[in-house]
């Protein structure tokens, strides 16, 4: 249960591949499956006007995405905890482009922060905040109402900032308990977006979407610099298309989400204290110091912050392939 990215990938995805085997593909991209995945996507979205692109993993596809997106003088705005702040290695700010950001206690940015961080960036000698990065899920889990996405694309209309998603983890959002939208406002309230593969199923792989036409112009280029526009892109489009076509990809987060609710409840009955409170397919909790020493080298999780009074905070990731039995074995260790 330490991530939600430690399996091969999904039997129906890998046959998919081996059933491919010996056919011929033009290459990066450019094939017939790359494009079935792509209109896919369009329909899935309504938004038949999208340009949908295939890169192999999270952090290119957003270091691709707003590199390409800003000029030299121009920053982001995002919560202190985003994927980007914290454990891209400095990816976007390696690219000249400074990420300015505010606590939160959930992991979601609020549309009063990004507001103020808007507006106290305001003359030549700062830099420019044009781009509000947020994920869906957030790195803590917790899912963005349709309320919550509007109020921020309100502020970002306000101050002329793109709003770009972060969907590493967007099939467990929209497989959440309080889920209230669906992919076609995804794409009606952003500007760009990515769907995750890599988390929910695939080898690797996620489906970057541009809906500002104002973003879209030599993308592909932007790709290719960036390392993205990979020989064997048929791989990626076999993939997606395995995913999408017949509903697999929200299924797979279903059983994910409910995987972890069933640690959750079985924490929470072993009087265990959380410190977040989500429904996707992220649990985190303190583990005082005795608890730490019997789950090391019996279980996989992840540290997640420094020590306090409550403990150790850790994190359990649970995914398409974790099963009721693992869940059940975990328990009893607490």
């Amino acid at each position: 249960m330490l991530n939600d990215y430690n399996t091969t990938g999904h039997p129906r995805v890998l046959d998919a591949i081996l059933n491919a085997a010996g056919r011929r593909f033009s290459g990066y991209g450019t094939d017939e499956e790359t494009a079935e995945a792509a209109g896919l996507v369009r329909r899935l979205i309504a938004c038949p006007d999208a340009d949908v692109h295939f890169l192999p993993g999270g952090t290119q596809t957003n270091l691709t995405a707003i590199s390409a997106f800003l000029r030299p003088h121009e920053a982001v705005i995002s919560p202190a905890s985003s994927h980007i702040y914290v454990h891209e290695t400095g990816a976007i700010e390696a690219a000249g482009h400074k990420i300015v950001t505010f606590l939160t206690p959930d992991g979601k940015a609020d549309a009063a922060s990004v507001r103020a961080l808007a507006e106290g960036h305001d003359n030549e000698h700062m830099v420019k905040p044009k781009l509000l990065f947020i994920s869906q899920a957030s790195e803590l889990g917790t899912v963005y109402t349709r309320a919550e996405m509007a109020a921020l694309r309100e502020v970002c209309d306000e101050h002329g900032l793109y709003l770009y998603i972060d969907g590493a983890r967007i099939a467990n959002a929209l497989a959440s308990s309080s889920c209230d939208f669906t992919f076609e406002y995804i794409a009606e309230v952003s500007d760009a977006f990515y769907i995750g593969g890599t988390k929910n199923g695939m080898l690797f792989g996620e489906a970057l979407v541009i809906v500002n036409p104002l973003l879209k112009a030599d993308f592909r280029y932007l790709m290719k610099q960036r390392g993205g526009l990979i020989a064997k892109g048929f791989l990626l489009g076999i993939q997606f298309r395995t995913l999408l076509e017949d509903g697999l990809y929200l299924e797979l987060a279903r059983h994910a989400n409910s995987m972890a609710e069933r640690l959750r409840e079985g924490l929470r009955a072993a009087g265990i204290s959380l410190f977040v409170n989500n429904d996707a397919n992220q649990v985190f909790l303190f583990a005082p110091a005795a608890l730490l020493s019997r789950l090391e080298n019996r279980v996989l999780f992840e540290h997640w912050g420094p020590v306090d009074e409550a403990g150790t905070p850790i994190r359990f990731v649970t995914s398409w392939a974790t099963t009721a039995a693992e869940v059940e074995e975990v328990l009893k260790l607490f």
